[in-house]
């Protein structure tokens, strides 16, 4: 199982939660950023559907698989 830390960070002249480098929108203080980030922790913990996935890799090549919507990454939230 992969891990996903939310970090609270100030960006942008505001504050934001940041996860594998990309930044949420813009919170006017620490403490919505944080409960902004806990509500989005607990979505990305939640299982989905098991679906057909299709994609293309870097040579090209096309790749068929099953994406199981059971295999979710266990968060955390840095303060």
């Amino acid at each position: 199982m992969s891990k996903l830390t939310y970090k609270i960070v100030k960006h942008d002249g505001a504050w934001a939660y940041e996860a594998k480098g990309t930044f949420s929108e813009p919170f006017p203080t620490r403490d919505a950023a944080r409960r902004a980030a806990k509500l989005a922790a607990q979505e990305q913990m939640q299982p989905g559907q098991s679906t057909a996935i299709d994609y293309e890799d870097d040579t090209g090549k096309r790749h068929h698989a099953r994406a199981d919507g059971k295999d979710r990454p266990k968060t955390d939230i840095e303060r």
